[in-house]
């Protein structure tokens, strides 16, 4: 990975309405890696990405994407890049030949034939070159939505959720995609609102929450700074009455967090032995049954938690609450 900054944004917002979609980020991306923008759904991950694809113009704040600026020179940007949008309709009844052939054609490729026969074998599409749209699996819809994105031989590949819908097979799959991508030279900026895929696939990782971006490192950093070395996890068959700031009062414990249902337990430990032996003294003192007992190392939703005071999985339900 370079040092060389291949896309910045300086002091970006959006706004609609009263609404602010993305309030005054800043960013830099290095060339030849793999940055994941993360958040929940409605965090501003989409809107940050289509103002760097010029797609949307930010109200306030600059954007650059190899040297070009993406408001004033937009036409130039696009050249350069390839968008594999949230949600893509491809025409159902070509072959996936046929598509990547016809986009080809618009980029002006001097051999589209070649390079669609070249990018179907790189997204291990080349049995499926034959088949229409409408007869492909969605993973392998979203894999041809990457190679189109990728007809052009774009300095940078944008990935918007790629592996939503998909079930874990080809979300696999796409991973493997998403590395060879930037194995052949390219590099990509994904969004996702899955930990596992951002701290598997990402060099660097962007946290977005409210739109503003809370956090920005490798997973790996992200996680050492984290004042806990792992977290312990617990679920009752009935509603606990403690509370959040009772559990994170144990022995060993930094925080805690309990679900709107009162049975689902997470608790931030710098000592899981302390933690757990305090848990079950209290559990054993209010007649309280813990089932599903565990303790694992620390990950990106533990960064989430630390920083919003809350967990990923309930920022996920407000925000289709209040979609």
């Amino acid at each position: 990975m370079s040092t060389t900054s291949i896309i910045q944004l300086a002091n970006v917002t959006k706004r609609y309405g009263d609404f602010i979609a993305v309030n005054g980020i800043d960013l830099e991306v290095q060339e030849g890696e793999i940055f994941g923008i993360l958040g929940p759904n409605g965090a501003g991950k989409t809107t940050t990405l289509e103002m760097i694809e010029g797609l949307r113009a930010p109200d306030s704040g600059t954007i650059t994407v190899a040297g070009f600026d993406a408001v004033n020179q937009a036409d130039e940007v696009r050249k350069i890049i390839g968008v594999q949008l949230q949600s893509t309709s491809l025409f159902p009844y070509l072959s996936a030949s046929e598509i990547m052939e016809l986009f080809g054609h618009f980029y002006g490729i001097s051999d589209p034939k070649r390079r669609a026969v070249e990018l179907l074998a790189n997204v291990d599409l080349s049995s499926k070159a034959g088949n229409r749209v409408d007869q492909m699996s969605g993973g392998q819809q979203q894999r041809l939505s990457i190679a189109l994105a990728l007809v052009n031989s774009p300095v940078v590949s944008f990935l918007d959720e790629p592996t939503t819908g998909l079930d874990p097979h080809a979300r696999r799959s796409l991973w493997q995609t998403v590395l060879d991508v930037r194995a052949s030279g390219t590099t990509v900026v994904l969004t996702t609102h899955y930990m596992d895929e951002a701290e598997s696939l990402c060099d660097r990782i962007a946290i977005m929450d409210g739109g503003r971006i809370i956090a920005c490192d490798t997973p790996d950093a992200l996680i050492r700074a984290l004042p806990q070395d792992a977290v312990v996890r617990a679920s009752t068959q009935v509603p606990v009455n403690w509370s959040q700031a009772e559990l994170a009062s144990l022995p060993g414990a930094t925080n805690a967090v309990i679900d709107a249902a009162g049975t689902s337990l997470n608790i931030a430990s710098a000592d899981v032995q302390a933690t757990i032996i305090a848990l079950l003294n209290l559990a054993e003192r209010d007649d309280i049954r813990l089932v599903d007992l565990a303790s694992t190392s620390a990950t990106l939703e533990d960064v989430f938690l630390a920083l919003t005071g809350r967990s990923y999985g309930e920022s996920e339900e407000a925000e289709e609450v209040t979609a």
